[in-house]
């Protein structure tokens, strides 16, 4: 196990962990985060992270978002709810669609992290078929069946691919 898997244990790992997520779609693009989470092993994701107690889903994932990608959002509507459950990581994760009303894209920084083990490593705007080239291990489950972006705005209900889908 690399450092910083480790920290990723101890930081994320061995609770169960309410995230919240938003879903950023511009000019049939989805933006999407690279996390690196250890020697040769990345997870690509839409910007979000874990909500602090007492602050709502909104405000946390305002505050994420800013953090992520130093963008300002507006939630626009909740989509679905999606539970991932990997060890040594269990989240129930929110998501909602977002659109922008400011600030400038960039690559940003977990607060909760040394400058050391920062998992970010880019993003990007990403339509269908680019999507579809990254590797089904190293993306968010809830990406690996769509045929098309318009298929995560009509997401509903509660997602579980690591343990069966139930509908």
């Amino acid at each position: 196990m690399t450092k910083l898997e480790k920290e990723i244990e101890e930081k994320f790992g061995g609770r169960l962990r309410t995230r919240v997520n938003g879903v950023l779609i511009k000019d049939d693009k989805i933006l999407l985060i690279k996390h690196k989470l250890g020697e040769n092993k990345y997870f690509w994701n839409v910007p979000g992270g874990g909500m602090k107690y007492g602050s709502s889903a909104v405000e946390n994932l305002k505050r994420e978002f800013l953090e992520e990608t130093g963008l300002n959002i507006e939630i626009k509507r909740f989509i679905c709810t999606s539970e991932y459950l990997k060890q040594p990581l269990h989240a129930i994760e929110l998501f909602f669609e977002v659109e922008p009303i400011g600030g400038e894209l960039k690559i940003g920084k977990d607060p909760e992290l040394s400058d050391e083990f920062q998992m970010i490593t880019e993003f990007g705007f990403f339509d269908i078929e680019k999507l579809s080239f990254i590797k089904k291990e190293e993306k968010h489950h809830l990406f690996w069946g769509i045929k098309s972006l318009n298929d995560v705005r009509i997401w509903k209900g509660y997602f579980n691919f690591e343990n069966n889908c139930l509908k």
